[in-house]
């Protein structure tokens, strides 16, 4: 999927104006501040009447949120319901939440458990679960793995390669952690300010970084310049 522009507007002044390419798995990346949440919404369809969105496509897709595009939130702790039983938060039949359940990796015994008895990653992976409920063609990851201890981070990321594999979705993973989206995704767009600063092979840029925003954001990210291929 190619979004040939992403251009939104306050006040007729320009906040993000951007556009890449969604060949199987992509990560947004950028410092606080820099379009990442903008371009999340405006693909959700939740900015604000204050706000302008263009959205230009090739192919034939329409974004519809929970039909053809889903999202993982950042915390899954705020994503439930406390006060209702996991089953009770899913719209399939008993049938579709178990393949869900077995597809992620969690016992049928969670369903009739509340969202505070389950551990962060068993949590990440319910609304995983919630989010492939639909069969999106897109899924948005809104950096899902903030809240979680490194081990947990890598089996949810590692997890989330295997289904996409398996369903055949297209990925869109928001984050400032390029060492999660270097074990994720095969190719970056840097963003700053609203703008596209560089974009490509996430291996290739993550070598060879021609910019200095790249580069501080690498630098930030890895202790040396050694990387998981």
């Amino acid at each position: 999927m190619n979004i040939s522009r992403l251009k939104i507007r306050l006040e007729e002044k320009n906040l993000v104006d951007i556009n890449f390419t969604i060949n199987k798995s992509l990560a947004l990346v950028g410092q606080s501040g820099s379009g990442k949440s903008l371009t999340l919404k405006a693909l959700l369809g939740m900015l604000p009447t204050s706000m302008t969105c263009e959205l230009e496509f090739d192919g034939d897709f329409e974004l519809i949120a929970g039909k053809t595009l889903s999202l993982v939130p950042q915390n899954p702790f705020t994503a439930l319901s406390p006060l209702t039983k996991i089953r009770k938060q899913f719209f399939s039949d008993d049938k579709r939440v178990h393949e869900l359940f077995d597809e992620v990796g969690l016992e049928l015994s969670l369903l009739d458990r509340f969202a505070p008895e389950l551990s962060g990653g068993q949590l990440q992976r319910v609304v995983i679960a919630m989010a492939l409920e639909s069969k999106p063609k897109l899924l948005l990851l809104d950096e899902p793995t903030t809240a979680l201890d490194p081990e947990t981070k890598v089996m949810v990321l590692e997890l989330l390669k295997k289904l996409q594999e398996k369903e055949k979705f297209l990925m869109l993973f928001v984050t400032h952690d390029i060492a999660s989206a270097s074990l994720l995704c095969e190719d970056i767009c840097v963003i700053r300010d609203g703008r596209v600063v560089e974009k490509g092979i996430i291996s290739n840029i993550l070598e060879e970084p021609k910019e200095e925003y790249t580069k501080t954001l690498i630098d930030a990210n890895f202790a040396n310049r050694k990387f998981r291929q």
